[in-house]
């Protein structure tokens, strides 16, 4: 698989304006995911709360539910799907390869295509709604997608403010000179954009490659770069405690207070890629990530290993309304036992 195994398996996109390419929720003939009996078992991605219950997404489009037990139901695509969020208790939407976007309005019992573009080449990486209308997928190579009608028509937008100052000038160049080469140039010199996050001012974090961690204030119009030291890809984002914590490759983790202005990196007894994170409490955030790792962060920022399962890379991590802690990773779904 490619793109790290998104980020867990292997190791497991002018200043936001619109461009022409916007796409219409009209699907192509599907082709259906399989109900598998062993689909909890395999690669599963993302798990998501959504009312009493858990919706988790993974490989060959499976979604899987679970009520008390985990069952699979049919999406209409056999991509695989990297990220799944709620609203709330009925809309849903899950993102993944082949450009793609489903939607649910019935807490993820049944799924409606949005947008399957295998033609881009890309894969969706994460997804966020502000309300039940504006909403925002990204993914690799700086893939950026937004929609104002609950994705009815997405929207591309190249965010040419998260480009290196060299190729700014390289861009210029070429669009003075080969629109054609200009065209081919730009959908790959953004970084892979691999966690987008609502904070609770309503700000926007987008954490990403080449040590990308930059905020927005207009709603994603326009981004900037905080003053982030460290050029390794950053694969997930949470706020809790007042602070916000980014987390990527080789157990680097770095935390900041709500002005984003000074980060600084939290030791971790172990060096494999974090994934996934959840906030228990004031006194808990749970990590994981590579190599099977499961690491309780406390509250003075101190952490310890909880477990390690060997031969297995994790991803996500999410509480069912029992209290019990569900891990998502290379060999699918299991509860993390005290």
């Amino acid at each position: 698989m490619s793109f790290r195994i998104l980020q867990c398996v292997a190791a497991l996109s002018f200043g936001g304006a619109f461009f022409p390419s916007t796409l219409s929720a009209t699907p192509s003939d599907p082709i259906f995911s399989q109900i598998q009996p062993l689909a909890a078992s395999s690669l599963i991605l993302d798990i998501a709360n959504v009312g009493k219950g858990l919706v988790a997404v993974g490989e060959r489009g499976h979604v899987l539910v679970y009520d008390g037990s985990w069952h699979q139901v049919a999406t209409p695509v056999s991509s695989q799907l990297t990220k799944v969020f709620f609203l709330n208790d009925k809309l849903g939407w899950a993102v993944g390869h082949d450009a793609t976007i489903l939607h649910t309005q019935d807490g993820g019992q049944t799924w409606q295509q949005q947008m399957h573009s295998p033609e881009i080449e890309k894969p969706f990486l994460d997804v966020v709604f502000l309300d039940e209308n504006k909403g925002f997928a990204i993914g690799a190579y700086g893939l950026f997608y937004r929609t104002n009608d609950g994705g009815a028509h997405w929207s591309d937008e190249f965010h040419e403010e998260l480009l290196a100052e060299e190729d700014v000038s390289y861009l210029a160049e070429l669009k003075g000179s080969d629109q054609s080469a200009y065209v081919s140039a730009r959908a790959s010199l953004l970084p892979h954009f691999n966690r987008i996050l609502t904070l609770t001012d309503g700000r926007l974090l987008l954490v990403g490659e080449l040590g990308l961690v930059a905020v927005s204030s207009d709603q994603g119009q326009t981004f900037a770069r905080t003053s982030f030291d460290y050029d390794g890809s950053m694969f997930n984002a949470i706020e809790t405690r007042d602070a916000v914590y980014v987390m990527g490759l080789r157990g680097h983790i770095f935390k900041a207070d709500v002005s984003l202005s000074q980060w600084n990196e939290i030791e971790l007894p172990v060096q494999s890629s974090i994934n996934g994170a959840m906030s228990v409490s004031d006194d808990a955030v749970y990590l994981v990530g590579n190599a099977g790792i499961v690491i309780k962060l406390n509250g003075d920022d101190t952490s310890s290993i909880v477990t390690r399962r060997q031969g297995e890379n994790l991803v996500s991590i999410a509480k069912d309304n029992q209290g019990n802690m569900w891990l998502s990773g290379s060999q699918g779904l299991f509860i993390l036992k005290p």
